[in-house]
């Protein structure tokens, strides 16, 4: 007879337990047990002991069959992991953190990862081909638009599994701060009862509030004029990407040293200002012919505009030149520092709105969200639970889908926020991503490279850079750690199949197959895969954080984040004034819904967890444990330094503190 003692643990989450039947089956390479009951009633938080007996030993365990089964009432159960002793005092830990739906059964396999006898290996084989069969079944791709990234095949939030979803700790969250803060700013909308702005103290009054938050929309409300502030967003705001230092004008921008003299402090040699790095430009490109929609009945703009600024000597940059559109010409001014003050107010007025669209869409949408969901069906799909690089990726994608899914139907669908609140059509709206998806490459997806790429290596005051830098190394340091413990050498990362079926799953589902991207379909080396682990982990982590978390700091004052513009860019000069100013940005219910989006979307919500923190226990080897620990150390020095820093401006930059960066895009 041989005696195995079994301890099954209950997760802590809400409804965790069930009250039904969950039993136990034991696979060794020598047989099986049979199916013991493990209990009729589980609390969440607790683990359950029993023994579990045979008549033989079943050799080394190999894995284990949950076994769940539906009695009066459904009444799903989530289950952390399960261990095992056997009778010669072995140890098998069996990492589980999955809900169990319905009557079902699962394996787990046993998770070291020890090096297995071939008859073992056998047993498995057939383990992981049923476990990815079943996964390939329940996550299928399917097209959301032409020419976007492919994503999950769901209509509704109602049709993800458990596993998928919000915790009803989020969900119940997450439903009362929308409905908060819908209610009160749509009512501050309804008081006004006006379509546009009386004034500018009007919108501070109504859209600078801190909501009892340590937020900065004061700041911005005072000092949106100015061209330093203006400069600064570029570097730290929402979409510090889209800037690179100009070494060369394009020809579409026939901005000349004379034009600009007075902005370079008397120096007109912008030529030598180019060559030293102080030259830097913005082009939104991507927007020119972009269809305009209308908002209630009324037709609304979108240009395309060019912004060149300098750096001073003062280390700041400022805009020193601004074209409304693609092609110069007399119908097309370039606006400058040195023109009436609501002339060049409104034009840097629209790049804002510009950049509210290449942020929202390109920056925002695009880079993090359908990115991060690509990464996590391909590796559902593709990756083994008993996978080192699953148990690696997946905490990294939790509620991933879930808030795809809600972006999906609530924000970018014919009839959401963005389509129903911005100046573009929703054709405009697929436009915009799909011709962004066309200029993706493996490089701008690659902190170090991009920034390098994009020429932001040297100048000042670039918080995002130097933050960003930092957690690149960390992130890197920690996968390099992962995958150096898992592939000794190259050959190990060549031959793993189901590595490589995952890459090229991203690689034509993510890129749509594209080369000339230079996303790898395929990875040879360790150096090749711990670069490729370290931007998807970067990218569902630190990278949104920087874009997603000052959406309310920086984006709630109207005239600093419009999202539509009622009225043409201007063809001529001299023609702006306040109350045309007024009548351009967005009306009041324009601005109040945009706002309760950026509210919801950078609001920190229940249940979360934060950048190093795995509070699933998949690894169950002491070295990747030992390097979640370092992990985590080196996030805190970086947090220290990240405060450190803050404490002594009035500006701080925040958005990737490990304390405000999630492991994954949850929100």
């Amino acid at each position: 007879m041989a005696v195995y003692k079994v301890k099954v643990a209950t997760g802590s989450i809400l409804a965790a337990g069930t009250s039904n039947s969950i039993s136990i089956t034991l696979v060794g390479s020598r047989g099986e047990s049979r199916q013991t009951t493990v209990s009729l009633y589980l609390l969440p938080g607790k683990e359950k002991d029993l023994t579990v007996s045979c008549e033989q030993d079943l050799g080394p365990i190999i894995l284990i069959r949950l076994h769940k089964k539906r009695l009066f009432l459904e009444d799903a159960w989530f289950c952390n992991d399960v261990c095992v002793v056997a009778p010669d005092g072995t140890l098998y830990h069996f990492p589980c953190y999955q809900w169990l739906e319905g009557t079902t059964t699962v394996e787990l396999r046993e998770g070291s990862g020890k090096k297995l006898a071939d008859d073992q290996l056998d047993i498995l084989k057939e383990h992981r081909r049923k476990e990815l069969e079943a996964r390939k079944e329940a996550y299928q791709w399917k097209s959301f638009a032409e020419g976007w990234p492919h994503c999950l095949k769901v209509d509704s939030v109602e049709e993800l599994d458990s596993n998928s979803q919000f915790s009803s700790m989020r969900s119940t969250n997450f439903t009362g701060v929308l409905l908060f803060q819908k209610a009160s700013y749509l009512l501050s909308g309804f008081l006004l009862r006006r379509t546009s702005w009386t004034s500018l103290d009007e919108m501070r009054s109504i859209f600078s509030r801190t909501q009892g938050r340590d937020i900065v929309p004061e700041y911005v409300a005072k000092h949106w004029q100015e061209d330093d502030f203006f400069g600064y967003q570029f570097l730290n705001g929402n979409n510090p990407i889209i800037i690179r230092r100009c070494e060369t004008l394009p020809a579409k921008f026939p901005v000349t040293a004379e034009m600009v003299a007075g902005s370079l402090r008397g120096d007109t040699n912008l030529g030598k200002e180019m060559q030293e790095g102080r030259i830097f430009i913005v082009d939104y490109e991507l927007l020119e012919d972009i269809p305009a929609g209308t908002i209630h009945g009324r037709q609304q703009y979108v240009a395309a505009p060019l912004c060149l600024l300098h750096q001073g000597t003062d280390g700041l940059l400022r805009p020193i030149a601004i074209q409304l559109s693609q092609t110069p010409g007399p119908n097309s001014p370039i606006f400058f520092p040195s023109d009436a003050e609501w002339d060049w107010l409104l034009a840097k007025t629209w790049v804002r709105n510009a950049d509210f669209y290449s942020h929202q869409l390109l920056t925002h949408l695009l880079r993090t969200h359908l990115f991060a969901e690509v990464f996590a069906i391909a590796t559902l799909r593709q990756l083994p639970a008993c996978h080192p690089l699953f148990k690696l990726l997946i905490p990294h994608f939790h509620f991933t889908f879930h808030i795809n899914t809600l972006a999906r139907t609530v924000l970018i669908s014919p009839d959401g926020i963005i389509a129903k609140a911005s100046g573009v059509t929703y054709e405009g709206l697929k436009l915009i991503v799909q011709r962004g998806l066309e200029q993706v490459t493996y490089t701008s997806l690659c902190f170090p490279d991009d920034i390098q790429h994009r020429g932001m290596a040297h100048i000042p005051n670039y918080l995002y850079r130097d933050d960003g830098m930092s957690l690149w190394e960390v992130v890197k340091s920690f996968v390099s750690g992962i995958v150096a413990f898992y592939y000794q050498e190259d050959a190990a990362v060549s031959g793993d199949t189901e590595l490589q079926a995952w890459v090229m799953e991203i690689f034509t589902n993510g890129f749509l197959g594209r080369s000339s991207s230079g996303i790898p379909s395929s990875l040879q080396t360790v150096a090749e895969l711990n670069k490729f682990l370290t931007m998807v982990v970067f990218t569902c982590s630190v990278q949104h954080a920087a874009v997603n978390n000052g959406q309310y700091d920086l984006g709630t004052f109207l005239p600093n984040n419009p999202s539509s513009m009622r009225q043409p860019p201007p063809m001529t000069k001299g023609k702006a004034f306040l109350q045309s100013f007024l009548e351009t940005v967005p009306e009041v219910d324009t601005t109040a819904s945009i706002v309760v989006a950026l509210i919801l979307l950078s609001s920190r919500l229940n249940d979360v967890t934060l950048l190093g923190h795995y509070p699933e226990e998949r690894f169950t080897e002491a070295e990747p444990r030992r390097l979640i620990r370092t992990f985590q150390a080196q996030l805190k020095e970086i947090q220290d330094r990240i405060e450190e820093r803050n404490y002594s401006t009035s500006l701080r930059y925040n958005y990737m503190n490990p304390m405000e960066t999630e492991n994954s895009i949850s929100i």
